[in-house]
């Protein structure tokens, strides 16, 4: 069989089996994972013996492999949020300007639509061709217009983003979780079950306020459609620059770089819920699949519980936060740099809510949900399969 027993995996690997009951049972999967250890044990011994270094290692690993994979997803949902905001993705040929042979096809929502109308030698659409209907749209109409490669538009700033974001985040977590449990289990054995939840959004505040400016052009860069065909359309850098020059000319220079922190409250009333939700679920859900597979674990079932917790609690928490994720997206992508400094999420939320109820406040529910699900799930299984190597490498 691939990978190996479940003796050789340093007890880390399956420690969530036995960390933190959240039910309050005492046993339960806890007690099948680890024979006769009690119900609660402290955090192993190998866990504890990973530096800093090594977490971000791992976590940042892990981090550029999800970041690839589910961009275009982060695409279309960043695309659907913008366009509820009033994003246009259609931009209105000059008819004085365009000569009998001008080529329109990039005014064609596809090359199947039969609602044009013809000017010069082809027909063009009208301009709710142009409007996005869902996950499938996006992905067919940006392919169309823009090319298969801007569904990752965007990747080297979220690359950028999730590499630090997570080298800090899951490291901080692993020892905040360890410290929270050690210092708890001595003196309030009630409040260990909460350890994931605090050090989940104490860790997560942390990689937010760090990472807050690529946050911030990411979204822009995966908002905006490019309309020159041709030209490259502004990286990571000119984004920021972008962001900035409006406050060039300002004596406060050095007061006008928080506004590259536009959106930063959003961002924080949007990740430490996700973080507490899903870190509350993960746990629990991680626990019981390892104690369900038991002495019997070896590699593969240890990153499928690993995986399938991470997708489960990636995916119920995504969903929870989505209006907060939309007032996000909202604030940062607001070019007027004094009305988004005067932006609150509160706000925010109450126009998104006047304007588009319900169905407003989870616009991009779908995308998101269907990123953020294997996202998690690949980052948490990825995390420990790199740190089992590094703490392999350092026994050898």
């Amino acid at each position: 069989m691939a990978g190996c027993s479940r003796g050789s995996f340093p007890a880390w690997m399956t420690a969530a089996a036995t960390r933190v009951d959240l039910s309050g049972s005492g046993g339960g999967g806890g007690g099948a994972a680890s024979g006769t250890q009690p119900s609660q044990p402290g955090p192993p011994p190998a866990d504890q013996e990973l530096g800093m270094f090594e977490r971000a290692l791992s976590a940042a690993s892990a981090a550029f492999i999800s970041a690839i994979i589910v961009n275009p997803l982060d695409v279309a949902k960043t695309r659907l949020q913008a366009q509820a905001a009033g994003v246009a993705y259609y931009q209105a040929p000059q008819m004085a300007a365009l000569g009998p042979d001008s080529i329109l096809s990039e005014f064609r929502c596809s090359p199947s639509c039969t609602r044009g109308v013809i000017l010069g030698r082809e027909p063009i659409c009208p301009p709710d061709c142009f409007q996005y209907k869902g996950t499938v749209d996006v992905f067919l109409k940006v392919v169309r217009q823009e090319g298969f490669g801007r569904l990752w538009r965007g990747t080297n700033a979220g690359l950028a983003l999730a590499i630090p974001t997570v080298g800090i985040y899951l490291p901080c977590y692993d020892i905040f979780r360890n410290r929270i449990e050690d210092f708890t289990r001595s003196n309030a054995p009630g409040l260990t079950p909460y350890a994931p939840l605090v050090a989940g959004s104490v860790a997560r505040s942390l990689a937010c306020i760090a990472c807050s400016p690529i946050e911030l052009a990411r979204t822009r860069m995966q908002a905006y459609k490019e309309f020159q065909p041709g030209v490259k359309p502004p990286g990571m850098w000119k984004t920021l620059l972008g962001v900035l020059s409006p406050h060039a000319s300002s004596s406060q220079s050095v007061q006008n770089y928080r506004v590259l922190w536009t959106g930063v409250g959003a961002q924080l009333s949007r990740d430490v819920p996700f973080s507490a939700i899903c870190w509350s679920t993960l746990e629990p859900i991680r626990r019981k699949l390892l104690g369900l597979v038991g002495e019997e674990a070896d590699a593969a079932s240890v990153l499928g519980a690993n995986f399938a917790a991470g997708f489960v609690a990636g995916s119920l928490a995504a969903g929870l936060t989505c209006p907060l994720d939309v007032a996000k997206t909202r604030r940062q992508i607001e070019k007027d740099a004094q009305k988004a400094m005067r932006m609150t999420t509160r706000q925010t939320l109450v126009d998104i809510w006047s304007s588009g109820g319900p169905k407003g406040l989870f616009t991009g529910v779908g995308p998101r949900v269907a990123r953020a699900g294997p996202s998690v799930g690949i980052v948490i299984s990825f995390y420990e399969v790199v740190k089992y190597a590094l703490h392999q490498s350092q026994m050898a």
